[in-house]
């Protein structure tokens, strides 16, 4: 077992892990990826003011999201696929994250299904949808997640259309992968990789094929995939959305003051401020350029957390910091789900504790709800003058 201390260890054992084309999906960005890369420079032009001789004993990362309290102020972002990543992903990531104390949030485009992960676990757990033209299909999805006992629905509202990754067209990304001699001879040299996927039966997209109407199979899932997002989807669709479900909901994907205003209008609960982990307008400022501006507008009316670039606990702890109750990490635990399944995501969330409750405490504070602006240095022009 290597050392792990920190997350880019757990991303090089994930590259030697997992074939190429699940690597490079989660590891790579739209178009000229700039907005992928500022996710995470940005976060470094802030920095930490320590200080010293104050009371560090009985220190506590424990903070509400939608009025539940949770170990740390980090949930498991909605990453579609990650039952490609390593065997019943979804699974294996919702147990880490249960047994932590944090949410795991599961994507639509999951894998393992809905049923799948509820059935292997005992706490409810969060699920995205995405809006999608096929209201039937929603209100049965929904309905499956209720049914569930999931206890937030999250709306990712950034996906009308898609933004180009490159490495995803040139790889011929697909679940399972196709056969063609390239796949072949990369999983050849992946064998932890092939052995679990070739003792599981979850090799589909759980929650589409054999639900939605025409798809039972791959082929007949590719045409439904690629007809499938709302193109014309406005304020109003967002609102029956979010009417369609009881409980909690929270609007991913909000990058604008504008846009955040909207999202209180229509009754979410919350929001996630967040381009997408820079997979969809390349070239859109960082989220955490955005969200001071965000906070300003609508944190003291709603929750507003945070997602795209969090790559350690000193992350965590800059986004709280700048006012966010909560934040999401989609990259830093599926290095870990890749690298070593359920045991590397549980690593994952333990080297993030590590660095947010170090980190908070070498800045004079010992409780996260404590935590402010007054902890940072911001570059002077950080959010930027724009014309």
């Amino acid at each position: 077992m290597p050392v792990i201390t920190e997350i880019e260890d757990l991303r090089r054992i994930y590259k030697r892990r997992v074939p190429k084309m699940f690597y490079d999906y989660a590891e790579t960005g739209s178009w000229t990826q700039q907005t992928f890369r500022e996710n995470t420079t940005d976060f470094a032009q802030i920095r930490l003011r320590q200080r010293i001789a104050k009371d560090m004993a009985g220190r506590t990362t424990k903070r509400k999201m939608l009025g539940e309290e949770w170990a740390m102020p980090v949930a498991l972002a909605p990453v579609g696929l990650c039952g490609m990543q390593h065997a019943d992903g979804e699974i294996k990531a919702a147990r880490a994250a249960e047994k932590f104390g944090v949410p795991f949030t599961l994507s639509t485009m999951s894998i393992c299904s809905i049923e799948d992960v509820a059935e292997h676990t005992d706490k409810p757990f969060w699920f995205q949808v995405y809006t999608l033209k096929d209201d039937d299909f929603m209100r049965r999805l929904i309905g499956r997640a209720k049914d569930a006992k999931c206890s937030a629905l999250v709306i990712t509202v950034d996906l009308q259309v898609m933004g180009q990754r490159h490495k995803d067209l040139k790889n011929g990304l697909s679940a399972p992968p196709k056969p063609t001699p390239a796949a072949i001879f990369d999983t050849a040299f992946r064998w932890r990789w092939a052995l679990g996927m070739a003792q599981t039966k979850r090799r589909f997209f759980g929650n589409i094929v054999g639900h939605a109407k025409g798809v039972s199979d791959a082929s007949s899932l590719s045409s439904w995939t690629a007809e499938a997002f709302d193109q014309s989807l406005d304020w109003a669709r967002i609102k029956e959305l979010r009417d369609m479900w009881d409980g909690p909901v929270i609007l991913k994907g909000i990058l604008d003051v504008e846009d955040a205003k909207q999202a209180l209008n229509v009754g979410a609960d919350a929001i996630v401020v967040s381009n997408h982990g820079g997979r969809q307008l390349d070239g859109a400022l960082s989220s955490i350029r955005m969200l001071p501006a965000i906070m300003d507008a609508v944190g003291d009316k709603m929750e507003v957390h945070f997602d795209s670039g969090i790559r350690s606990g000193q992350d965590v702890l800059k986004a709280c910091a700048l006012g966010a109750t909560g934040t999401m990490i989609g990259r830093a635990f599926v290095y870990g789900l890749g690298a070593m399944g359920e045991e590397g995501v549980s690593t994952a969330l333990k080297v993030i504790h590590k660095e947010l409750d170090t980190s908070m405490a070498l800045c004079g504070k010992r409780d996260i709800n404590d935590v402010d602006r007054d902890i940072l240095l911001v570059p002077e022009g950080f959010e930027g003058r724009w014309m």
